[in-house]
Protein backbone atom coordinates (compact mmCIF):
# COMPACT_ATOMS: atom_id res chain seq x y z
CA UNK A 1 0.00 0.00 0.00
CA UNK A 2 1.37 3.40 -1.01
CA UNK A 3 -0.26 6.27 0.82
CA UNK A 4 0.16 9.69 -0.83
CA UNK A 5 -1.27 13.15 -0.11
CA UNK A 6 -4.17 14.18 -2.32
CA UNK A 7 -7.05 16.64 -2.51
CA UNK A 8 -10.01 14.41 -1.75
CA UNK A 9 -13.69 15.18 -2.25
CA UNK A 10 -15.05 13.32 0.77
CA UNK A 11 -18.66 14.08 -0.10
CA UNK A 12 -20.69 17.04 -1.34
CA UNK A 13 -19.29 20.31 0.06
CA UNK A 14 -16.47 18.54 1.92
CA UNK A 15 -12.86 18.70 0.68
CA UNK A 16 -9.72 17.68 2.52
CA UNK A 17 -6.03 17.22 1.88
CA UNK A 18 -5.13 13.83 3.29
CA UNK A 19 -3.27 10.64 2.48
CA UNK A 20 -4.96 8.06 0.30
CA UNK A 21 -3.86 4.80 -1.29
CA UNK A 22 -3.27 5.42 -5.01
CA UNK A 23 -0.58 2.83 -5.62
CA UNK A 24 -0.05 1.92 -9.28
CA UNK A 25 2.63 -0.07 -11.06
CA UNK A 26 4.18 1.25 -14.26
CA UNK A 27 3.15 -1.52 -16.62
CA UNK A 28 3.71 -2.08 -20.32
CA UNK A 29 2.99 1.05 -22.33
CA UNK A 30 2.63 3.20 -19.21
CA UNK A 31 4.59 6.10 -17.72
CA UNK A 32 4.75 7.62 -14.26
CA UNK A 33 4.41 11.41 -14.15
CA UNK A 34 5.24 13.82 -11.33
CA UNK A 35 2.45 16.40 -11.41
CA UNK A 36 3.53 20.03 -11.75
CA UNK A 37 0.38 22.07 -12.44
CA UNK A 38 -3.29 21.07 -12.23
CA UNK A 39 -6.14 23.35 -13.30
CA UNK A 40 -9.45 23.71 -11.49
CA UNK A 41 -12.24 22.79 -13.91
CA UNK A 42 -15.90 23.69 -13.68
CA UNK A 43 -16.75 19.98 -13.49
CA UNK A 44 -14.46 19.61 -10.44
CA UNK A 45 -16.28 22.52 -8.81
CA UNK A 46 -19.67 21.08 -9.74
CA UNK A 47 -18.83 17.76 -8.06
CA UNK A 48 -17.70 19.73 -5.00
CA UNK A 49 -20.90 21.78 -4.74
CA UNK A 50 -23.49 19.31 -6.07
CA UNK A 51 -21.95 15.86 -5.55
CA UNK A 52 -22.92 14.74 -9.02
CA UNK A 53 -23.07 15.63 -12.71
CA UNK A 54 -25.98 13.88 -14.41
CA UNK A 55 -25.56 10.13 -13.95
CA UNK A 56 -22.07 10.49 -12.40
CA UNK A 57 -22.53 10.53 -8.63
CA UNK A 58 -19.83 10.82 -5.96
CA UNK A 59 -20.67 7.83 -3.77
CA UNK A 60 -17.18 7.44 -2.25
CA UNK A 61 -14.19 9.72 -1.56
CA UNK A 62 -12.63 10.83 -4.87
CA UNK A 63 -9.46 12.73 -5.78
CA UNK A 64 -10.24 15.74 -7.98
CA UNK A 65 -8.36 17.28 -10.91
CA UNK A 66 -7.94 16.38 -14.58
CA UNK A 67 -6.31 19.39 -16.30
CA UNK A 68 -2.65 18.56 -15.76
CA UNK A 69 0.99 18.83 -16.79
CA UNK A 70 4.08 17.26 -15.26
CA UNK A 71 7.40 15.48 -15.77
CA UNK A 72 7.93 11.84 -16.73
CA UNK A 73 9.79 10.06 -13.91
CA UNK A 74 9.50 6.39 -14.95
CA UNK A 75 8.89 4.63 -18.26
CA UNK A 76 7.30 1.22 -18.69
CA UNK A 77 8.21 -1.52 -21.14
CA UNK A 78 7.68 -0.87 -24.87
CA UNK A 79 7.42 2.91 -24.42
CA UNK A 80 9.58 4.59 -27.07
CA UNK A 81 7.88 7.98 -27.46
CA UNK A 82 8.79 9.31 -24.01
CA UNK A 83 11.73 9.27 -21.62
CA UNK A 84 12.49 10.33 -18.06
CA UNK A 85 12.60 14.11 -17.73
CA UNK A 86 10.15 14.84 -20.56
CA UNK A 87 7.74 17.68 -19.83
CA UNK A 88 4.26 16.47 -20.71
CA UNK A 89 0.53 17.05 -20.52
CA UNK A 90 -1.95 14.22 -20.33
CA UNK A 91 -5.28 13.49 -21.98
CA UNK A 92 -7.41 12.46 -18.98
CA UNK A 93 -9.77 10.01 -20.68
CA UNK A 94 -8.66 6.44 -21.30
CA UNK A 95 -11.06 4.58 -23.63
CA UNK A 96 -11.35 0.90 -24.34
CA UNK A 97 -9.24 0.56 -27.52
CA UNK A 98 -11.35 -2.37 -28.72
CA UNK A 99 -14.71 -0.65 -28.26
CA UNK A 100 -16.84 0.12 -31.28
CA UNK A 101 -16.63 3.87 -30.56
CA UNK A 102 -12.83 3.76 -30.41
CA UNK A 103 -12.60 1.76 -33.63
CA UNK A 104 -14.68 4.48 -35.31
CA UNK A 105 -12.33 7.15 -33.96
CA UNK A 106 -15.00 8.44 -31.56
CA UNK A 107 -13.21 7.40 -28.39
CA UNK A 108 -14.50 10.43 -26.45
CA UNK A 109 -18.01 8.94 -26.50
CA UNK A 110 -16.90 5.42 -25.59
CA UNK A 111 -19.23 4.43 -22.73
CA UNK A 112 -16.35 2.55 -21.11
CA UNK A 113 -13.95 5.54 -21.04
CA UNK A 114 -12.15 6.02 -17.71
CA UNK A 115 -11.88 9.78 -17.18
CA UNK A 116 -9.93 11.35 -14.33
CA UNK A 117 -12.07 12.84 -11.54
CA UNK A 118 -15.27 11.31 -12.91
CA UNK A 119 -16.78 8.87 -10.38
CA UNK A 120 -15.45 6.37 -9.53
CA UNK A 121 -12.10 7.28 -11.17
CA UNK A 122 -9.63 9.32 -9.11
CA UNK A 123 -8.17 12.54 -10.47
CA UNK A 124 -4.62 13.87 -10.28
CA UNK A 125 -4.42 16.41 -7.47
CA UNK A 126 -1.71 14.23 -5.97
CA UNK A 127 2.09 14.00 -6.44
CA UNK A 128 2.26 11.24 -9.10
CA UNK A 129 0.06 9.46 -11.60
CA UNK A 130 0.55 6.44 -13.87
CA UNK A 131 -0.89 6.96 -17.33
CA UNK A 132 -0.73 5.38 -20.82
CA UNK A 133 2.10 6.79 -22.90
CA UNK A 134 -0.26 6.98 -25.88
CA UNK A 135 -2.36 9.59 -24.04
CA UNK A 136 0.67 11.52 -22.77
CA UNK A 137 1.99 14.35 -24.94
CA UNK A 138 5.41 16.00 -24.90
CA UNK A 139 5.41 19.77 -24.40
CA UNK A 140 7.64 21.92 -26.62
CA UNK A 141 10.30 23.93 -24.79
CA UNK A 142 8.46 27.21 -25.34
CA UNK A 143 5.22 25.96 -23.76
CA UNK A 144 5.21 26.35 -19.97
CA UNK A 145 3.80 23.85 -17.49
CA UNK A 146 0.97 26.25 -16.69
CA UNK A 147 0.10 26.40 -20.39
CA UNK A 148 0.43 22.62 -20.60
CA UNK A 149 -2.29 22.30 -17.98
CA UNK A 150 -4.50 24.47 -20.23
CA UNK A 151 -4.32 22.07 -23.17
CA UNK A 152 -7.18 19.99 -21.77
CA UNK A 153 -9.81 22.76 -21.74
CA UNK A 154 -8.43 24.23 -24.97
CA UNK A 155 -8.93 20.82 -26.60
CA UNK A 156 -12.67 21.30 -26.01
CA UNK A 157 -12.46 24.52 -28.01
CA UNK A 158 -10.54 22.69 -30.71
CA UNK A 159 -13.21 19.98 -30.87
CA UNK A 160 -15.91 22.64 -31.18
CA UNK A 161 -14.08 24.41 -34.00
CA UNK A 162 -13.53 21.09 -35.77
CA UNK A 163 -17.20 20.09 -35.47
CA UNK A 164 -18.24 23.52 -36.77
CA UNK A 165 -16.50 22.96 -40.10
CA UNK A 166 -15.11 26.50 -40.12
CA UNK A 167 -14.10 28.01 -43.45
CA UNK A 168 -11.57 30.85 -43.80
CA UNK A 169 -13.22 34.21 -43.29
CA UNK A 170 -16.21 32.94 -41.33
CA UNK A 171 -17.98 35.03 -38.70
CA UNK A 172 -18.69 33.19 -35.46
CA UNK A 173 -20.71 33.89 -32.34
CA UNK A 174 -19.83 32.47 -28.93
CA UNK A 175 -22.48 32.59 -26.21
CA UNK A 176 -20.75 32.58 -22.83
CA UNK A 177 -17.34 34.09 -22.00
CA UNK A 178 -16.28 31.60 -19.34
CA UNK A 179 -13.08 29.56 -19.69
CA UNK A 180 -14.51 27.24 -22.34
CA UNK A 181 -16.28 30.00 -24.25
CA UNK A 182 -13.13 32.08 -24.48
CA UNK A 183 -11.09 29.06 -25.58
CA UNK A 184 -13.71 28.20 -28.19
CA UNK A 185 -13.39 31.76 -29.52
CA UNK A 186 -9.59 31.41 -29.73
CA UNK A 187 -9.88 28.02 -31.44
CA UNK A 188 -12.39 29.48 -33.91
CA UNK A 189 -9.99 32.27 -34.81
CA UNK A 190 -7.12 29.81 -35.17
CA UNK A 191 -9.38 27.65 -37.35
CA UNK A 192 -9.94 30.45 -39.84
CA UNK A 193 -12.69 32.73 -38.53
CA UNK A 194 -12.12 36.38 -39.42
CA UNK A 195 -13.95 37.55 -36.30
CA UNK A 196 -15.73 36.14 -33.29
CA UNK A 197 -18.53 37.90 -31.44
CA UNK A 198 -18.53 36.76 -27.81
CA UNK A 199 -21.50 37.50 -25.57
CA UNK A 200 -21.92 37.42 -21.79
CA UNK A 201 -23.28 39.52 -18.94
CA UNK A 202 -20.02 39.63 -16.94
CA UNK A 203 -18.08 42.62 -18.26
CA UNK A 204 -14.73 41.62 -16.70
CA UNK A 205 -14.79 38.29 -18.57
CA UNK A 206 -15.71 40.11 -21.78
CA UNK A 207 -12.81 42.53 -21.27
CA UNK A 208 -10.38 39.59 -21.00
CA UNK A 209 -11.73 38.04 -24.20
CA UNK A 210 -11.83 41.34 -26.07
CA UNK A 211 -8.11 41.87 -25.44
CA UNK A 212 -7.51 39.27 -28.17
CA UNK A 213 -7.43 40.58 -31.74
CA UNK A 214 -10.46 39.44 -33.70
CA UNK A 215 -12.83 39.08 -30.74
CA UNK A 216 -15.76 41.49 -30.42
CA UNK A 217 -17.38 41.55 -26.97
CA UNK A 218 -21.10 42.08 -26.42
CA UNK A 219 -22.59 42.64 -22.98
CA UNK A 220 -26.09 41.16 -23.19
CA UNK A 221 -27.35 43.55 -20.49
CA UNK A 222 -26.65 46.44 -22.86
CA UNK A 223 -27.22 45.06 -26.38
CA UNK A 224 -29.00 42.24 -28.19
CA UNK A 225 -26.59 39.75 -29.74
CA UNK A 226 -28.90 39.35 -32.73
CA UNK A 227 -28.75 43.10 -33.41
CA UNK A 228 -24.94 43.12 -33.30
CA UNK A 229 -24.75 40.10 -35.60
CA UNK A 230 -27.21 41.66 -38.04
CA UNK A 231 -25.26 44.92 -38.11
CA UNK A 232 -21.89 43.22 -38.67
CA UNK A 233 -23.18 40.85 -41.36
CA UNK A 234 -25.61 43.15 -43.20
CA UNK A 235 -28.52 41.11 -41.88
CA UNK A 236 -27.18 37.80 -43.23
CA UNK A 237 -26.27 36.12 -39.93
CA UNK A 238 -23.26 34.33 -38.47
CA UNK A 239 -21.71 31.35 -40.17
CA UNK A 240 -21.24 29.52 -36.87
CA UNK A 241 -22.84 29.91 -33.44
CA UNK A 242 -21.24 28.21 -30.43
CA UNK A 243 -23.46 27.86 -27.36
CA UNK A 244 -21.00 27.66 -24.45
CA UNK A 245 -22.96 29.07 -21.51
CA UNK A 246 -25.00 25.96 -20.74
CA UNK A 247 -27.94 28.25 -19.94
CA UNK A 248 -31.27 26.95 -21.29
CA UNK A 249 -32.37 30.56 -21.85
CA UNK A 250 -29.57 31.00 -24.40
CA UNK A 251 -31.46 28.67 -26.74
CA UNK A 252 -34.65 30.78 -26.79
CA UNK A 253 -33.52 33.16 -29.51
CA UNK A 254 -30.57 31.26 -30.90
CA UNK A 255 -32.17 30.79 -34.33
CA UNK A 256 -31.95 34.56 -34.83
CA UNK A 257 -28.15 34.30 -35.02
CA UNK A 258 -27.02 31.84 -37.74
CA UNK A 259 -27.26 32.56 -41.45
CA UNK A 260 -29.28 30.28 -43.73
CA UNK A 261 -27.26 27.09 -44.00
CA UNK A 262 -25.22 28.08 -40.95
CA UNK A 263 -24.20 25.92 -38.02
CA UNK A 264 -24.96 25.83 -34.31
CA UNK A 265 -22.54 23.93 -32.07
CA UNK A 266 -23.77 22.94 -28.61
CA UNK A 267 -20.76 23.03 -26.27
CA UNK A 268 -22.21 23.91 -22.86
CA UNK A 269 -24.19 21.23 -21.04
CA UNK A 270 -27.53 22.70 -19.93
CA UNK A 271 -29.33 21.45 -16.86
CA UNK A 272 -32.67 20.15 -18.11
CA UNK A 273 -34.36 20.65 -21.46
CA UNK A 274 -33.89 23.60 -23.81
CA UNK A 275 -36.30 25.36 -26.17
CA UNK A 276 -35.41 24.74 -29.80
CA UNK A 277 -37.31 26.10 -32.82
CA UNK A 278 -36.99 23.06 -35.05
CA UNK A 279 -39.14 24.63 -37.77
CA UNK A 280 -36.80 27.63 -38.04
CA UNK A 281 -33.79 25.32 -38.16
CA UNK A 282 -35.38 23.14 -40.82
CA UNK A 283 -36.65 25.85 -43.15
CA UNK A 284 -33.20 27.51 -43.15
CA UNK A 285 -31.24 24.22 -43.10
CA UNK A 286 -29.31 25.20 -39.99
CA UNK A 287 -26.99 22.37 -39.01
CA UNK A 288 -26.76 21.49 -35.31
CA UNK A 289 -23.63 19.82 -33.96
CA UNK A 290 -22.74 18.67 -30.46
CA UNK A 291 -19.47 18.43 -28.56
CA UNK A 292 -18.51 16.09 -25.73
CA UNK A 293 -14.94 16.58 -24.56
CA UNK A 294 -12.61 15.96 -27.55
CA UNK A 295 -10.93 13.35 -29.69
CA UNK A 296 -7.61 13.62 -31.57
CA UNK A 297 -7.13 17.28 -30.61
CA UNK A 298 -4.15 17.35 -28.22
CA UNK A 299 -1.43 17.33 -30.89
CA UNK A 300 -3.12 20.13 -32.78
CA UNK A 301 -3.77 22.20 -29.65
CA UNK A 302 -0.14 21.93 -28.55
CA UNK A 303 1.09 22.80 -32.04
CA UNK A 304 -1.02 25.98 -32.11
CA UNK A 305 0.22 27.02 -28.68
CA UNK A 306 3.86 26.36 -29.61
CA UNK A 307 3.50 28.36 -32.82
CA UNK A 308 2.40 31.46 -30.90
CA UNK A 309 -0.92 31.65 -32.72
CA UNK A 310 -2.79 30.85 -29.50
CA UNK A 311 -1.73 32.43 -26.21
CA UNK A 312 -3.59 31.09 -23.19
CA UNK A 313 -1.43 32.73 -20.53
CA UNK A 314 -3.78 35.75 -20.07
CA UNK A 315 -6.54 33.33 -19.04
CA UNK A 316 -4.69 32.14 -15.92
CA UNK A 317 -6.19 34.23 -13.13
CA UNK A 318 -4.47 32.81 -10.03
CA UNK A 319 -2.17 30.00 -8.93
CA UNK A 320 -2.42 28.35 -5.49
CA UNK A 321 -0.03 25.97 -3.78
CA UNK A 322 -1.17 22.39 -3.24
CA UNK A 323 -1.32 23.11 0.51
CA UNK A 324 -3.94 25.77 -0.28
CA UNK A 325 -5.89 23.68 -2.78
CA UNK A 326 -9.10 23.83 -0.73
CA UNK A 327 -8.90 27.64 -0.82
CA UNK A 328 -8.43 27.45 -4.60
CA UNK A 329 -11.66 25.48 -4.92
CA UNK A 330 -13.51 27.82 -2.58
CA UNK A 331 -12.42 30.73 -4.76
CA UNK A 332 -13.60 28.88 -7.85
CA UNK A 333 -16.99 28.39 -6.17
CA UNK A 334 -17.23 32.18 -5.76
CA UNK A 335 -17.15 32.48 -9.58
CA UNK A 336 -15.59 35.92 -9.50
CA UNK A 337 -16.27 37.78 -12.76
CA UNK A 338 -12.56 38.56 -13.08
CA UNK A 339 -11.53 34.89 -12.87
CA UNK A 340 -11.12 32.66 -15.90
CA UNK A 341 -8.82 29.79 -14.90
CA UNK A 342 -7.44 28.95 -11.44
CA UNK A 343 -4.52 26.57 -11.19
CA UNK A 344 -2.78 24.63 -8.43
CA UNK A 345 1.01 24.24 -8.33
CA UNK A 346 1.96 20.78 -7.14
CA UNK A 347 5.62 21.62 -6.40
Amino acid sequence: MAMVPALVLERQNALSIREIDLSQDVGRGMVRIALDVVGVCGSDVHYYTHGRIGPFVVNAPMVLGHEAAGVVTEVGAEVTSLKQGDRVCMEPGIPDPSSRASRLGLYNVDPAVRFWATPPIHGVLTPHVVHPASYTFKLPDNVSMAEGAMVEPFAVGMQAAFKAGIRPGDTAVVLGAGPIGTMVALAALAGGCARVIIADLAQPKLDIAAAYQGIIAVNITKARVADVVAELTDGWGADVVFECSGAPKAWEGIMDLPRPGGTIVAVGLPMGTVPLDVAAATTREVRIETVFRYAHQYDRAIALMASGKVDLKPLISATYTFENAVAAFDRAVEARPTDVKIQISMR
